[in-house]
């Protein structure tokens, strides 16, 4: 037990943790946008405040094996109290600790990168909003507090991707980024309700307990599993609501970067780990989510191995390593999932950390052009790009080998090879995909030419410019992530016991993997490494990869396998010409109908009271005459027995 003096200390931490970002969103927005390094100097202070108080946290209750809740009730409505709250264990604190380390990190790089930016401090206001929304995501206590939080994180990343509103391509990828996640919000909306209908409590701890499978029959569960896994779906652009990702790199790289490590995207894989035990209970929705993160990760994968803008390529990687993470959480990897989600936030924001450098460099994504331009020659960056590639292909020593070697013992024991297999050939395309844009950048078109560009540690600002002298702010976030992807997969036993602990056999990771299974992955990372360097890396290589030398493969690919094709056929044919005119004519024809009826019989019954009341006493003397004649007839023909 934790004494009362130790548990208010807590308390007050996390309070701290997750209410100084939103502070220091308010104080920018209300009263320091015109002065640019007081809204930064705000941001970073607070995400920094954040960080240590997620880091003071994590090393006191490192040893701490029951969660600690502070709720209080929010809602009580006859059977039904929701309460709010804040839920430490292991899985919150690791991931608030991402979260706040890789948003300090993020913004420190930001001061050079955003550095003249007319918007510089309504960019690092929104930030604040985005690291305030994510931490108190994190350490929701209830499904309908992290619902709310969860809705926030969509909006702030709405803000963000289209941050360059000037841009119409940015104002589009930020709707086509909000509209697709509601999609898949509405589904988790829906869950939601259904658990609170059955279960009557939606904190996390409740629905996690196995008395929740007794309070909901099993149909019922795994159609509430499916509808929250909707949710998960949207917001980590997994199959089929996927294409949504790679369109949102049309803001700033840092945003990019925050995007796809530890924030939006990271939210869904979190919040699978998160009721793991929940989802657990329904074999079946584990098995449909095996599918869809397997379909999503071999999806995503190959459209990477055709695209040319940089950050496409990566946005692609997210969605394919995201979809290995759900295949292995599904399998029943509770470990093996959390951990690659913890080394995938280092690797993928130092690639977009990387790339940032080069993009703010030379002004273009392509990345042939940034090879052509000498981007090998930037060393600091060339130098820690092929650390994070590296982890991301899951070559030792790198953090990525380790989480990727669990996720496959993982698949290596489920129900079927064919899960194994597609991790394989994930695992092949990932370091294919991910070293033939090394190849690109580091080797020379032709021997003979002399790439221009600047020479040394990192890209000079022109001088006299406003970027002068802030380009020393990318190197070290460049450095410390590349330290965390070297030495994270060395911590993979003490992380293990803090987040499984002892006797938790749920979320305990089965047996061992086969001896074989390291091997094969090592094999077939090289051997995608080594087709990428015989295709684009060799001197005299043609530059060109097997898929494109197929013409319908390269069209397939470079199209994301027509989903956007069907998403546009299904809005303008189904939504458009289809519901859409059917409820216009239920509109024109029933509702209006039915009102202009209405006020056609008003209008005649109008018309018919204004004759009967023309004021000429001739008529209304007629009519009683007539009405006398009428009721002496009857009375007289009742009287007399005629009726």
């Amino acid at each position: 037990m934790i004494p009362f003096q130790a548990e208010d200390a807590i308390h007050m931490t996390v309070i701290l943790a997750t209410l100084t970002p939103l502070v220091a969103f308010l104080l920018i927005m209300l009263g320091t946008r015109a002065r640019k390094n007081l809204s930064a100097g705000l941001s970073l202070g607070a995400i920094a405040i954040s960080f240590g108080c997620s880091l003071l946290l994590l090393a006191r209750l490192w040893n701490v094996r029951e969660p600690l809740e502070y709720s209080t009730r929010w809602v009580a409505l006859n059977r039904m109290e929701i309460p709010f709250g804040f839920l430490l264990d292991p899985v919150s604190l690791l991931m608030l600790s991402i979260v706040t380390l890789i948003c300090l990190l993020v913004q420190v790089y930001s001061l050079g990168y955003m550095a003249g930016d007319p918007g510089f401090s309504r960019y690092y206001a929104f930030m604040s909003l985005f690291a305030w929304a994510m931490t108190s995501l994190v350490l929701s206590s209830s499904l309908l507090q992290l619902f709310i939080f969860w809705e926030l994180v969509g909006l702030s990343s709405y803000l963000l991707i289209g941050f360059w509103y000037e841009k119409f391509s940015a104002t589009q990828a930020g709707k086509k980024a909000f509209v697709m996640t509601r999609a898949g919000d509405v589904s988790f909306l829906l869950g939601l309700i259904l658990v609170l209908v059955h279960v009557g409590n939606p904190a996390i701890l409740e629905m996690n307990s196995l008395d929740s499978a007794g309070l909901m029959p099993s149909g019922i569960l795994t159609f509430a599993a499916l509808l929250i896994f909707g949710g998960i779906v949207g917001k980590s652009a997994q199959f089929p609501l996927m294409t949504w990702l790679p369109d949102a790199m049309e803001g700033p790289t840092p945003v990019s970067a925050l995007l796809h490590s530890a924030t939006m995207v990271a939210a869904g894989v979190y919040l699978f780990a998160r009721l793991f035990p929940f989802f657990a209970l329904s074999p079946t929705a584990m098995g449909i989510f095996l599918f869809i993160g397997t379909v999503s990760m071999i999806l995503a994968s190959t459209m990477a191995m055709v695209a040319r803008d940089i950050k496409q390529v990566w946005a692609y990687s997210t969605i394919s390593q995201l979809g290995f993470m759900i295949m292995g959480l599904a399998a029943g990897g509770y470990f093996a999932g959390v951990f690659h989600l913890t080394t995938h936030a280092g690797f993928k924001a130092l690639l977009f950390l990387c790339s940032g450098v080069f993009i703010h460099t030379w002004h273009t994504n392509d990345i042939f052009e940034l090879g052509k331009g000498g981007a090998r020659r930037l060393k600091i960056p060339v130098i820690a790009l092929v650390v994070a590639a590296g982890a991301l292909a899951g070559l030792p020593p790198f953090s990525g080998f380790f989480s990727k070697e669990a996720i496959l013992a993982a698949l290596a024991l489920s129900s079927h090879p064919v899960w194994l297999a597609a991790g394989l050939l994930g695992v092949f395309l990932t370091a294919y995909y991910a070293f033939r844009v090394l190849c690109i950048l580091l080797f020379p078109p032709s021997a003979g030419e002399e790439p221009s560009g600047p020479v040394g540690g990192l890209a000079p600002a022109p001088k006299g410019s406003r970027q002068e002298g802030s380009s020393r702010t990318f190197i070290w976030p460049l450095i410390i992530l590349a330290f965390l992807t070297l030495l994270l997969g060395f911590f993979q036993g003490p992380l293990q016991h803090f987040l499984l602990g002892e006797g938790k056999a749920l979320l305990v990771d089965h047996g061992e993997q086969a001896g074989w299974l390291p091997f094969t992955a090592l094999f077939l990372s090289l051997a995608g490494v080594g087709l990428a360097w015989a295709e684009f890396g060799r001197c005299g290589a043609a530059r060109l990869s097997f898929v494109e030398r197929i013409p319908f493969l390269r069209e397939l690919f470079s199209r994301r396998w027509y989903l956007d094709h069907f998403y546009h056929f299904f809005v303008d044919r189904i939504v458009d010409r289809g519901f859409s005119k059917l409820f216009a004519q239920n509109d024109n024809r029933v509702i209006d109908g039915s009102i202009e009826a209405v006020s056609r019989g008003t209008l005649e019954a109008g018309r018919f009271l204004a004759f009967l009341q023309s004021g000429m006493i001739q008529y209304r003397l007629l009519v009683s005459f007539a009405v006398m004649v009428l009721l002496s007839l009857y009375f007289f023909y009742r009287d007399s027995g005629g009726f």
